[in-house]
């Protein structure tokens, strides 16, 4: 079983990505339909 600084280390490592991914997927979707009006 995990002991409670491994959960510590994961859930540090969770919010890390959490908080990455909540300005990562806007700025991927308008640099993709910057690309897609580009090409038309």
């Amino acid at each position: 079983m995990a002991s409670a600084n491994d959960m510590k280390a994961a859930q540090a490592t969770y919010q890390g990505f959490v908080g990455m991914i909540k300005y990562a997927v806007p700025v991927i979707v308008v640099l993709v339909a910057f690309v897609i009006y580009l090409i038309h």
